[in-house]
């Protein structure tokens, strides 16, 4: 006889996703449960331990400044902070941490067991239940737990198969089963199921490799930290390792591609092109002579290595072949194996915005399963799902983040409107307006939101509100203080010693101006402490920038706030094409900008719809 348990959300999968899901639902005020096989899985790094980087860094500010997980667990467990393109402006900057494995499960672990209204329960998920076409519920092996809605977040393992070689075994990762009678379920749902795969390298024994025949890679000196919250790093800095693979590596690769299962043909998915296999290297870039290959510790006690750069589905004894013709690395060990793997998405273009499924309203769907890789992109994700099933559970209308507003919503909107055709990575180039999303922004831009949302704690809006204050305080001040062009000249700023007096506020927007040449000019700005400075000095460099871009932004945002009638007749609009038609039945757009990301959308048709949906508006009020 089944146990029966109620909640009001229920998150399945303690991956990234499930976990940022679980704690926003449950600080939104609402019970929740998250169902794992086992509670150790929580924070488990399947892949690199590494945090951020490029585009994938501005999304754990974002869901930092939303008060998520990541960034905190981030900055706890950080063995080796670097602020990727330094030299480059700060709208694409991208801040990365490798992490210490065991330290990263231990505080991810630590915030969900403190998350109020949170249960972590222990079972393998065997279905969801139903009342009639909604789904209610989930069915463990020995109890049925009930609620208002759930959210799926099945990481590589749904339908998971690992492929090394020739060989395969079902797996969500290498030591973990899959997911088959979830994915057996939801194939039987008649839903818009495809194969993706990713791949990982070989481990390697820290012992085993000479350290003193490969490069070093330093941690940065002062560390670009992910939380809003944090000071300092919570672990000791080192250094990584960098060789290269060679002409040898690469005659290893190629004389042996046939037995690779991506080249042998085993394999069906589609893998990240922007994270190639060392075999896509070799066959894609024939012309070049080596790759880079950075070695990082998977953390301060550990022995293994994660050899960044070499991901492989070949078999073991050509990895072992193919590493041993490298740089210090000709007696190194290999503790497990590469592999690719193989796993079942849903065409995310089937999820509305809020990401709940479209023919199930009351499931939501976060992480791999929507055909994204990556840690940061699938907690983006787990965190809307999780706030968005809380809100329908407290008969709220969606939260759907903006293009204009956030990486995140960049994402959203990519995903759901234009599907994909390989897994989904975050670039900054992504992201129209990234001049206004940079990442040291993230939480001006979006912490007010989040305490409006319920997602915010009085701690973490007390930080904020003191730092906004700060800046207001020093942008006052700037704005006063008169600096003569030739005492900037005078410390090497380019431009003319007979221009006219700035203020230190338009001095900071010249190329060549720093804080550190502002304090020496200004006493008074010797009490602005140093990351206000460098706040103040990004806002003064993209501020004409900015207007503008926010020009484009309003102009986008008065179509995201434009809705369309969930049930206007387009079939009664001669103008429209039945193929268009079409496509807007399946997409069931709930706003007009969601119309005009319809592929195949053209300006006249869009002229149309809007003037329909505001003459039936109007026929509709009257």
């Amino acid at each position: 006889m089944f146990h029966v348990k109620h909640f009001e959300v229920i998150v399945i999968g303690a991956g990234h996703a499930g976990c940022e899901a679980a704690l926003a639902s449950a600080r939104t005020g609402c019970t929740a449960a998250l169902v794992t096989m086992k509670a150790s899985d929580i924070g488990v790094m399947s892949c690199n331990p590494a945090i951020g980087g490029l585009g994938k860094g501005h999304l754990v500010r974002e869901i930092d400044a939303l008060g998520g997980a990541m960034g905190l667990a981030a900055d706890a467990s950080g063995i080796q902070f670097r602020l990727l393109n330094r030299t480059k402006g700060p709208a694409v900057r991208g801040p990365r941490t490798q992490s210490d494995r065991a330290l990263y499960q231990q505080a991810m672990q630590q915030i969900v067991a403190e998350q109020d209204n949170l249960t972590l329960i222990e079972g393998e998920v065997t279905g969801l239940l139903f009342d009639g076409d909604v789904v209610c519920g989930i069915r463990t092996a020995s109890e049925e737990m009930h609620a208002a809605t759930v959210v799926l977040t099945t990481g590589t393992f749904l339908g998971g198969v690992i492929h090394i070689g020739d060989r395969q075994l079902p797996g969500g990762r290498i030591g973990a089963a899959a997911s088959t009678e979830m994915a057996q379920q939801l194939r039987g749902m008649d839903l818009p199921i495809g194969r993706l795969k990713t791949g990982t390298p070989p481990r390697l024994a820290s012992s085993s490799i000479d350290w003193n025949a490969v490069g070093r890679q330093e941690a940065d000196e002062e560390p670009s930290l992910f939380s809003f919250l944090s000071t300092e790093p919570g672990a000791k800095q080192i250094a990584c390792g960098v060789t290269e693979t060679n002409s040898r590596t690469h005659e290893i690769i190629v004389a042996n591609l046939s037995r690779s299962a991506m080249y042998g043909g085993h394999i069906d998915g589609v893998g990240p092109r922007y994270c190639p296999s060392i075999e896509d290297k070799v066959t894609r870039f024939a012309d070049k002579d080596s790759h880079l290959v950075f070695l990082e510790p998977e953390g301060l006690n550990s022995d293994v290595v994660y050899p960044n750069g070499i991901s492989t589905s070949l078999p073991e004894d050509v990895q072992n072949d193919y590493v041993h013709s490298m740089k210090g690395l000709e007696d190194a060990k290999i503790l497990q194996p590469g592999y690719a793997i193989e796993y079942d998405y849903i065409d995310p273009r089937a999820l509305h915005a809020d990401f709940s499924l479209k023919a199930c309203p009351n499931l939501y769907l976060a992480g791999q399963i929507n055909g994204t890789t990556g840690y940061e992109e699938a907690a983006g994700q787990g965190l809307v799902a999780g706030l968005n099933a809380a809100r329908k559970v407290k008969r709220q209308e969606p939260y759907i983040f903006s293009r204009t507003d956030s990486y995140l919503g960049v994402m959203n909107d990519d995903l759901t409107k234009m599907g994909v055709t390989e897994p989904y990575r975050m670039f900054t180039s992504r992201a129209e307006y990234r001049l206004l999303l940079r990442a040291d922004n993230a939480d001006r831009r979006l912490t007010p939101i989040g305490r409006t949302i319920g997602l915010v704690s009085d701690e973490r809006w007390d930080a904020f509100t003191a730092k906004r204050d700060q800046i207001e305080a020093g942008q006052a001040l700037l704005s006063k203080s008169m600096i003569p062009a030739e005492k900037l000249a005078d410390r090497g700023v380019r431009l003319n010693r007979s221009a006219p007096t700035r203020s230190a506020a338009d001095a900071l927007t010249l190329a060549d101006m720093s804080f550190k040449i502002i304090r020496e000019l200004v006493s008074e700005t010797a009490s602005i402490p140093n990351a206000i400075g460098e706040q103040l000095r990004n806002d003064a460099l993209y501020a004409t920038y900015a207007e503008r871009q926010q020009r484009d932004a309003a102009a986008l945002q008065a179509l995201e706030n434009e809705p369309v009638p969930h049930d206007f007749n387009y079939d009664v609009l001669s103008g429209l094409s039945n193929e268009l038609k079409s496509k807007i039945a399946r997409a069931k757009p709930r706003s007009m900008y969601e119309v005009s990301r319809i592929e195949g959308m053209t300006p006249a048709a869009l002229l149309l719809i809007r003037a329909s949906v505001k003459k039936d508006r109007r026929a509709h009020a009257g």
